[in-house]
């Protein structure tokens, strides 16, 4: 390992979630530099991790949980009049049965129990970048509902405060990587960023053998952002190395994770690792539902992922050839969709 990137010790098994208090990161470079120690001793030991102190105004979460609310409560006739036009286009409403995102690791489930509306970049140039065929499905309109009548100005003011916290994530991985604190930035000017408004309805009868709220699967993202509004039942859970299973914790706050795309970076000195969102208990009723805000940072359709020069020397040699974004992902998330 080169010089640049500070090995943390990993911890043999994770058994516990950390949550990381930021405040200290936006208040003194000493400050930035510890919290940017203790985020990569999470991404080493299993690249998940809670944020407080994020300076995110709990107003515009609330917006935003209370939007989805309203727009998941509406007749499923109304939804379709916004599902998304083609199975490898993330945007708008993708309804119950569309998604099976354990074929990301490989496996074939029952579909996830959950519906979904996705909001991509809302203003970008009609130019050739945003337009031609490689741009394709990376790039595309949002399709917006008419009801609720604050949708579009609550979810676009919690896709701003998104686009901040991304920013300050990715220059503290920087600091730990060995790399300018725009590396990360300069390759996202035209992020095809994606906010997924995800709604886990209580059930009303028994689920499939091995159906899930979300199947078992990592992320393709560079990093991924979740605010949850009921992390005590049915919620996420994460693998760690011995393959148990361990609970986010309940705390108000977001969870953090690494993707596939900053593990190939970093030549799995970090972890994009494994997760699922599982069942309630049958006793838990109405109780049981639940909603998400998962923004997911994804980097230019056209930026080459490749070994950090600080995550390579004689010893650990590059595990995974060039691609660029675009390449990688397109045909990953299109194995998870169902007619």
């Amino acid at each position: 390992m080169s010089a640049g990137m500070t090995a943390p010790t990993q911890t043999p098994t994770m058994t516990q979630i950390p949550v990381v208090d930021l405040a200290a990161s936006f208040d003194s470079a000493a400050g930035f530099r510890a919290c940017a120690q203790a985020i990569a001793q999470a991404c080493a030991d299993t690249g998940f991790f809670g944020v407080v102190g994020h300076r995110v105004p709990a107003a515009v979460i609330a917006d935003a949980l209370a939007a989805a609310r309203g727009f998941f409560a509406l007749p499923v006739a109304e939804k379709l009049r916004v599902r998304r036009e083609r199975p490898e286009l993330n945007r708008a409403y993708i309804g119950f049965g569309s998604e099976t995102l354990a074929r990301l690791a490989g496996k074939e489930t029952p579909p996830d129990f959950k519906e979904v509306f996705t909001v991509g970049p809302e203003a970008y140039p009609e130019d050739a970048y945003h337009t031609c065929a490689a741009a394709r499905p990376h790039w595309g309109p949002n399709r917006w509902p008419e009801a609720p009548a604050a949708f579009r100005p609550r979810a676009l003011a919690y896709w701003d405060a998104m686009q901040a916290l991304k920013l300050h994530l990715t220059r503290l991985f920087a600091q730990v990587l060995g790399v300018d604190a725009d590396y990360f930035p300069s390759r996202m000017k035209h992020s095809p960023d994606q906010l997924r408004l995800i709604h886990y309805p209580p059930y009303t009868q028994p689920w499939e053998p091995g159906q899930l709220r979300a199947g078992e699967h990592t992320d393709l993202s560079l990093l991924t952002i979740v605010y949850s509004d009921n992390n005590t039942i049915g919620g996420l859970e994460v693998r760690n190395r011995s393959g148990g299973w361990v609970a986010a914790p309940d705390f108000d706050g977001f969870m953090v994770n690494l993707g596939d795309t900053m593990m190939r970076w970093c030549n799995d000195r970090w972890k994009s690792t494994p997760h699922r969102v599982v069942n309630p208990p049958p006793a838990a009723g109405g109780s049981a539902e639940r909603m998400s805000l998962a923004f997911f940072a994804i980097p230019d359709y056209d930026t080459r992922i490749e070994c950090l020069p600080s995550c390579t020397d004689a010893e650990h040699p590059p595990l995974y050839p060039p691609v660029t974004m675009g390449e990688y992902r397109a045909a990953r998330f299109a194995r998870t969709a169902n007619a």
